[in-house]
């Protein structure tokens, strides 16, 4: 059976990369990983779900590559106004993290796929925040990289740590109760952030 096209269609936004991407971020947040098919992405863009091969042509693979570079790419900068290299990274992290965590669905793909280009220049924005601060340029190609694997790892297990309802999942080497991930990820970015000296 055919789909007949909407009535608002000559209303919609056309169809783009950018908007199927957009689209199926909101799945995923939305409904979890598992809920993500071609049809269910074309009916949430009033489209056939073939409509989406003209602008993914690997489909779904494309279309998780695509999710990952969409939430992985977030480049850190030194404003002139900064008060330091370190409070720059600081808060870069700490946005990082929130970025990650409100997209926990695209978690398990951005820990387990190949995507080097959108974790390099992640990775290569930290680096030159860096160099600008002083760290010579082999030390801060390993504090870029040892930064963005901790901020990664950490929303990783926050994520795998706090259950449905948002409270957090219990284990043996948890013992005291609700975690608080917030001050940990702090007190260990800072611990990350000492250990680099220019």
């Amino acid at each position: 059976m055919v789909r007949q096209p909407a009535i608002n269609a000559q209303h919609r936004a056309p169809l783009s990369t950018e908007r199927i991407i957009e689209t199926a971020l909101q799945i995923v947040d939305g409904q979890g990983l598992s809920r993500l098919t071609m049809r269910r992405l074309g009916d949430a863009l009033e489209v056939e779900a073939m409509a989406i091969y003209h602008h993914l042509p690997r489909g779904k693979e494309q279309l998780l590559d695509g999710l990952v570079a969409h939430v992985a790419d977030a480049p850190a900068s030194l404003s002139p106004g900064a008060a330091g290299w370190r409070e720059a990274l600081r808060g870069w992290a700490r946005s990082y993290r929130d970025r990650l965590l409100s997209h926990a669905g695209v978690m398990p793909l951005l820990v387990t796929r190949r995507n080097p280009p959108a974790l390099a220049s992640t990775a290569a924005s930290l680096r030159e925040v860096l160099r600008q601060g002083g760290v010579p340029e082999a030390q801060a190609t390993v504090a870029a990289h040892t930064l963005l694997s901790y901020v990664i790892g950490h929303a990783a297990l926050e994520v795998r740590g706090t259950g449905p309802d948002g409270e957090t999942t219990l284990t043996a080497a948890e013992p005291e109760g609700p975690v608080d991930w917030e001050g940990r990820f702090l007190a260990g970015l800072d611990l990350v952030l000492a250990g680099v000296n220019p």
